[in-house]
């Protein structure tokens, strides 16, 4: 019981500086990304919804491109390539479609194309356009945000930054998110160098085309309600990524008033207060004890004993070796 009043006096007197701020900040900040939410909830759903988008999706789409393309056609050229070499190599395998149907109407009744693309890859464009964009990107990281977390990335970068134009902290972290996923940083025909997450993710969308491996060149014939499928799934890749910039936005409010009520107070024991409060417990003696050295020399005895230990320059080594073991016990 001693023991806890001395502590709670001790942290009553220990100035905030910097480091114990940002220490302060990181550990009531990773109780908000944790805590369950309904923005945090609807985006995890989001990311389940998604999974199942891409079943259903993946499996039409092989069904439209094998009719186009019969596996048997496929076979055949494959041993043509094989017997005749370069002039038969006319089979590849792409991820991404040209889907087109031919059931709407114009204002004068003639039938009308409607076409789209569709890339089953990670970083594929989520409007329809055949290039990778800033909102593929958007996607891959908050689909592999807590892989990306694990290795010391930002996967909420894009939707911190949200509103701000390009700047070097925005790039800094999109290129470290970029490369633990393993993206080539090319913008196009770049798939087949992605690595790691990125190749894993990819490979199981790669289906057999007949003709130039450039899908803008070629549109696959579907029905009208198949290409619907196609665009709920695109909908829902879109889906994560608004749910993970709402719930995002939510931390970051709370962040932004959080950093303003830590620069503001002076003493450690008023961010524990706050923490408290907040529901949040923290461990003051690990909070005093992995910090620098600085933040207890207000203790009079710590700071009276490292003074007298500067003053004294002729002291035994002995007796210094003593000192400091003194030291350390009493700030621990």
């Amino acid at each position: 019981m001693q023991n806890n009043k001395r502590e709670r006096k001790k942290m009553s007197k220990i100035r905030m500086n910097t480091e114990l701020r940002n220490k302060l900040f990181n550990k009531i900040k990773h109780t908000f990304e944790n805590e369950d939410t309904q923005e945090r909830e609807a985006f995890l759903q989001a990311r389940e919804d998604v999974n199942k988008h891409y079943v259903v999706a993946h499996n039409l789409a092989r069904e439209v491109v094998e009719r186009s393309y019969p596996p048997e056609d496929v076979s055949v050229l494959r041993q043509f390539k094989k017997k005749y070499g370069q002039p038969c190599d006319v089979v590849a395998k792409d991820k991404c479609f040209y889907f087109a149907h031919n059931e709407d109407v114009d204002e004068d009744g003639k039938e009308t194309e409607t076409k789209s693309h569709f890339d089953f890859g990670l970083f594929g464009n989520l409007n329809g356009s055949e290039y990778s964009d800033e909102d593929g990107k958007k996607f891959a990281v908050a689909y592999f945000r807590e892989e990306l977390k694990a290795k010391d990335c930002n996967p909420d970068i894009y939707a911190q930054q949200n509103e701000k134009s390009d700047n070097p902290h925005k790039t800094k972290h999109v290129e470290e998110c970029m490369k633990a996923l393993g993206h080539s940083g090319s913008s196009y025909g770049s798939s087949d160098n992605h690595i790691g997450m990125s190749k894993e993710f990819d490979n199981p969308y790669y289906l057999d085309v007949i003709g130039t491996s450039y899908c803008r060149s070629r549109a696959i014939p579907c029905t009208k309600m198949e290409y619907k499928q196609f665009e709920a799934w695109r909908i829902a890749k879109s889906n994560v990524v608004s749910k993970h910039q709402t719930w995002i936005d939510t931390i970051t409010k709370q962040c932004d008033q959080l950093k303003i009520g830590l620069k503001a107070y002076r003493y450690l024991s008023e961010g524990i207060e706050l923490a408290t409060e907040l529901g949040i417990q923290l461990d003051e003696a690990e909070l005093i004890r992995t910090n620098s050295t600085g933040l207890t020399i207000y203790n009079p005895s710590n700071l009276a004993s490292m003074i007298k230990g500067m003053k004294n320059k002729h002291q035994s080594r002995e007796a210094k070796i003593l000192a400091r073991k003194q030291y350390e016990q009493s700030v621990n």
